[in-house]
């Protein structure tokens, strides 16, 4: 083989090789799974969003029933507005709960709806009213952290003497019969 067929050759793989990744990379990011049908808007305020990302899943009983639109700040109640588009084939009752979860422990992040008991529904632009913030895992481990050096502080000042005993000067010491020594 001469040499412009060899490089021929290693183009093309490399050619397939970065398509491989490519659509790994899409698979990975969400960017290529389950196209909704129709969907209807509907939003959810939260305090902290984490590292949730427009077009992440969202998912009631493991099952993908939409998609994060947007996430917007609001200046007004210092929340994180986060509008849902949700297909319309699922409906549910007004009093559904909106939860962000990880996926692993280290995995992207999602909205889990958890449905309530209203017979009411929830229908086009109206407002999860109950919603649970992302759990911050750093925000965690330096609330442990400090919870553990608060305990420490407080057993080194149960174990050391809240003061210096009183020194008093020593008496004399009787050697007559009947009294201590001491």
């Amino acid at each position: 083989m001469d040499r412009t067929k060899i490089d021929l050759w290693v183009g093309i793989f490399v050619a397939l090789g970065v398509a491989a990744l490519l659509g790994l990379a899409m698979k990975v990011g969400n960017l290529t799974s389950g196209k909704i049908g129709e969907t209807y808007s509907v939003t959810a305020a939260f305090e902290n969003v984490g590292s949730l990302k427009p077009h992440a899943p969202v998912k009631s009983a493991g099952v993908a029933v939409g998609r994060v639109d947007s996430i917007v700040f609001d200046s007004k109640t210092y929340e994180a507005v986060v509008t849902i588009k949700i297909d319309k084939r699922y409906s549910f009752p007004k009093d559904t709960f909106a939860n962000i979860y990880t996926a692993g422990l280290l995995g992207e992040q999602y909205i889990g709806l958890e449905a309530g008991g209203d017979e009411d529904v929830l229908k086009n632009n109206d407002k999860i009213a109950k919603t649970q913030d992302a759990v911050v895992l750093e925000k965690m481990i330096s609330q442990f952290l400090f919870s553990k050096a608060s305990e420490t502080d407080k057993d080194a000042k149960q174990s050391a003497p809240a003061s210096e005993p009183e020194v008093k000067p020593a008496a004399a010491k009787s050697t007559e019969l009947g009294d201590a020594p001491f």
